[in-house]
């Protein structure tokens, strides 16, 4: 017997997508903010809806890529090929969760003075000119979450990777309240998670 994509139960595709909303819940609960590479949040949120991507156009493609267990297996991994793809054409990026903006600009104009004193900045963007990158601050609206994206030409991998290291740095030094939204995040993650287990007791 081979392994079906429509097989996959829709409460398992759920799990990976409460896991995610409560784990980012109790990210904004905290009392200090979270640093973390555009990369790395892109790859947990290609996890956490992973299992519906699996569960919800796979299977619907499958019937059509034939009934060969390789074409399953060609599908999963067009799937990752897709996110590994996207994740390395983006531009670098570092997102900090549970800070907001007047909060994280001060950090990050004291680590750009100590990267480079001949650092200038327009608004919210910052070029460095001796280390031959420059960055927006983009702040996603009043979800305390802040977007440090590199602009202009691709960065220099050493002078972004000592940028990031150095602020990461920073704001783990640094403290805040608890966001509002930690509860909404924590609040839809026990639901998702409710119905998932709701949905495997009434298969059982």
């Amino acid at each position: 017997m081979r392994l079906s994509l429509t097989s996959v139960p829709l409460w398992m595709a759920l799990v990976p997508l409460a896991l995610y909303l409560m784990a980012l819940g109790g990210v904004h609960l905290r009392r200090r903010p979270l640093a973390i590479s555009g990369q790395v949040d892109a790859g947990l949120l290609a996890l956490a809806v992973a299992g519906l991507v699996i569960a919800g156009p796979l299977a619907v493609m499958e019937p059509v890529a034939g009934a060969s267990v390789w074409a399953s297996v060609a599908l999963v991994v067009g799937f990752v090929l897709v996110v590994a793809f996207a994740m390395l054409a983006a531009r670098p990026r570092l997102i900090v969760y549970n800070i907001g903006l007047d909060q994280l600009r001060p950090l990050v104009v004291e680590v750009v003075a100590a990267l480079d004193d001949s650092a200038r900045w327009a608004g919210e963007t910052a070029a460095l000119p001796a280390r031959g990158f420059q960055f927006h601050l983009d702040a996603r609206g009043a979800g305390r979450t802040v977007s440090i994206v590199a602009a202009g030409d691709r960065p220099p991998a050493e002078a972004w990777s000592e940028f990031s290291r150095r602020l990461r740095r920073a704001v783990r030094r640094q403290r805040v309240r608890s966001s509002p939204w930690g509860i909404a995040f924590a609040a839809s993650g026990a639901c998702v998670a409710a119905m998932a287990a709701w949905m495997a007791m009434a298969a059982a």
